[in-house]
């Protein structure tokens, strides 16, 4: 099993670093470049319109299809933008995928194709000095029928929907797709502004994940990439401390004929700490799969579910449980889950209980090597949490973990938010 180094970041510009990450496991080459930003009512949705809009085409490819034809030229490389939330940074992200020329009789392939992916980001089609107006309107339809079809997924819906209720006053409320109301206030003119705006002032980061010589990876990227810069924003660390004086219960009613019970906790435990990695492994025997606490006991002795899970969000440093319910078990799920977690309070679960879990955890470390874009954003999570550890010392960390330690981490946590999406004929009844 491949398990990779640490690395050093590389300074390219004004807050420009480059992260090589090198890999003989792939026949492709990944270029990853996230662009950070504050997660910000006033913008998220401007940042997601922008990464369905770029792509569209640009000064050299004006189509979508002519970018398509130049990729088929680089042996079917392919190139896309998406965004994300990670705490209360917005990332903005471009992607190139192109094949290694040691596989090809061809060279020159990767900066080429580093030539297309700066034109994407550097390089957007214009018509009269701002975005095409077409373009523009086809992508605010696109994207207004992405923010609708959120709920089309339930399971995530309600898990979004818990985050929402419990982090209202927050920034991580806001959805990464944005609202579809803000569509309406979007023009080809403030939203180029934004645009110009984010490539100048962004914190930067260039992931390579591939088999090629650092100086020479250094070298093309310098050579394709310029970037103007002035005005850096900088990232402001999540506020993760807070207990609720009270459990919020919301309910939300939905044609659906399972419920979705989502409970929201504060762990109150900072990736910083030395907790961080207990209470991985107190979610993971809570809820981690079918070993875990609440798997075994809830589902399959009570059988009051369809599936459970429990879930911790790193940055914000919150740990969600996630179940499917008869309407009528609410109150019996909710009395049974807090049951589990407070027997694990007090140290009642097993050294085969905390085995289990680690196999689950460091299994699901490992298989982040799969694929490129996995391992790079792996670690651009590790960057922005300051921490430069190889897959190894998360597996060594995650292995040292001893009982007590969980016993410490789970004192922190708290139920904040009961989120209850259940069924519109229930009410009626």
């Amino acid at each position: 099993m491949l398990l990779l180094e640490k690395y050093q970041p590389i300074d390219m510009n004004e807050d420009v670093k480059l992260h090589y990450i090198k890999t003989d496991k792939f026949k492709t080459n990944l270029v990853s470049v996230y662009f950070q930003r504050p997660l910000l009512r006033e913008e998220v949705t401007h940042n997601a319109l922008l990464s369905m809009l770029l792509p569209r085409g640009t000064q050299h490819y004006p189509t979508a299809q002519s970018i398509s034809v130049e990729l088929e030229n680089l042996y079917g490389a392919s190139l896309g933008s998406d965004v994300a939330k990670k705490g209360e940074r917005n990332i903005l992200q471009f992607r190139l995928q192109v094949a290694n020329e040691a596989y090809l009789d061809e060279k020159n392939i990767f900066n080429k194709g580093l030539s297309m992916l700066d034109e994407l980001m550097n390089n957007p089609y214009l018509e009269n000095n701002k975005f095409s107006s077409s373009y523009l309107q086809q992508e605010k339809e696109n994207l207004s029928e992405k923010i609708e079809g959120r709920m089309n997924d339930k399971i995530k819906y309600a898990y979004e929907r818990c985050i929402e209720e419990m982090c209202k006053n927050e920034n991580f409320a806001l959805y990464e797709y944005g609202q579809k109301e803000d569509l309406l206030k979007i023009s080809e003119e403030n939203l180029y502004k934004h645009y110009q705006n984010i490539i100048e002032s962004s914190p930067i980061d260039i992931f390579v994940v591939g088999d090629m010589d650092q100086r020479d990876v250094e070298e093309q990227i310098r050579k394709n990439f310029q970037f103007k810069r002035q005005n850096i924003q900088k990232g402001v660390r999540e506020q993760i401390y807070k207990k609720q004086s009270e459990v919020r219960r919301i309910e939300e009613t939905m044609e659906i004929n399972q419920g979705k019970l989502n409970m929201g906790f504060r762990t109150n435990v900072a990736y910083e700490s030395e907790l961080y990695e207990p209470l991985v492994v107190f979610s993971n025997i809570l809820g981690g799969g079918p070993n875990s606490k609440l798997f075994k006991n809830i589902r399959e002795k009570e059988s009051l579910c369809y599936y459970i899970f429990s879930r911790v969000e790193k940055f914000k440093s919150l740990m969600l449980i996630g179940s499917g319910i008869e309407f009528e078990n609410y109150e019996k799920a909710v009395t049974l889950i807090e049951k589990e977690i407070n027997e694990m309070k007090e140290g009642n679960f097993t050294e085969e209980d905390i085995d289990s879990a680690k196999k689950g955890i460091v299994t699901s470390i490992r298989s982040l090597t799969d694929t490129p874009s996995m391992l790079a954003d792996f670690y651009y999570t590790q960057f922005l949490s300051g921490n430069f550890d190889s897959l190894e010392d998360i597996i060594h960390k995650i292995e040292r973990v001893k009982k007590n330690e969980i016993v410490q981490a789970a004192q922190e946590i708290f139920l904040d938010t009961i989120y209850f999406l259940k069924g519109k004929k229930e009410v009626a009844e």
